[in-house]
């Protein structure tokens, strides 16, 4: 376990450094932040069926989107991916670690740190916004404990989604198909693009049974106070059992992709 905090810590660090690409993501999500603010606000102006979220939860669902928008899964470790492609993944093996956790630290720093550098002062910036345009703190402090210890939980589901994609390139040469169609997917059924809320009915059971639910839809509904109390815990849960699912499921796959590795490079 040293080990693995050791890296996390390394790359946390390495990380870091990327000032200027937080920058661009900052203003990326703040701008687009505001065009979704203002659909939704348009929206409700016109609408008169009862909506599943008011236009004020809306608008805290979206600035919370956009702030933790590099926490998600849309893409894996381009540098593993990279020593895969090169079969410089051969020197991974000598290593006397779990192939498996070494990419998994590496991701979940690679999750974290854009996520404190842009998402932060995007949070710290968009409070003060005036007209509505802001969002607002949550109802209760049960519910931002709630949403925080969800969000930790989130990040640890995001890294095993996205250690998924950087395995299944040990079966391709190029392995640009996952990484392009599973984070198109995880961004619809997670709630990012449009809240799971305005999903039809019949839909909501299984949206809320799949793992992509407990990136987005659960922790940020949480936060609102829009999760009954008695399911709260069975939505945190859930998190927890998909999390270790993908896990061992990522291992047995990795363990399976050394058994009979090729390398493309060299």
């Amino acid at each position: 376990m040293k080990a693995y905090l050791s890296i996390f810590r390394l790359r946390f660090a390495v990380h870091l450094q990327y000032r200027a690409a937080a920058a661009a993501g900052f203003f990326t999500q703040l701008f687009f932040g505001f065009i979704i603010v203002m659909v939704y606000q348009a929206f409700y102006a016109s609408t008169t069926i009862t909506q599943p979220m008011t236009l004020a939860q809306a608008v805290t669902y979206t600035w919370l989107g956009q702030a933790t928008f590099r926490m998600q899964p849309y893409n894996s470790d381009t540098e593993v991916v990279a020593l895969i492609r090169s079969g410089n993944v051969a020197y991974e093996l000598t290593r006397p670690l779990s192939m498996y956790f070494l990419w998994y630290s590496r991701l979940l720093a690679l999750r974290t740190v854009p996520t404190l550098l842009s998402g932060a002062p995007l949070l710290a910036l968009t409070f003060w916004l005036p007209g509505g345009l802001g969002w607002r703190l949550p109802p209760s402090p049960a519910a931002g404990f709630a949403w925080i210890l969800s969000m930790l939980l989130a990040l640890l589901l995001g890294g095993a989604i996205s250690n998924l994609m950087t395995i299944s390139c040990l079966w391709t040469i190029a392995g640009d198909g996952m990484q392009r169609i599973l984070p198109a997917v995880s961004m619809i059924l997670a709630g990012m693009n449009v809240p799971l809320a305005y999903f039809p009915d019949w839909s909501q059971s299984l949206l809320r049974a799949l793992p992509f639910s407990g990136l987005v839809d659960t922790p940020f509904r949480l936060y609102l106070g829009a999760v009954p109390a008695a399911e709260i815990a069975p939505r945190i849960l859930l998190q927890v059992l998909w999390t270790v699912a993908l896990v061992l499921g990522g291992i047995l796959l990795a363990s399976r992709a050394m058994r009979k590795v090729v390398l493309q490079g060299g």
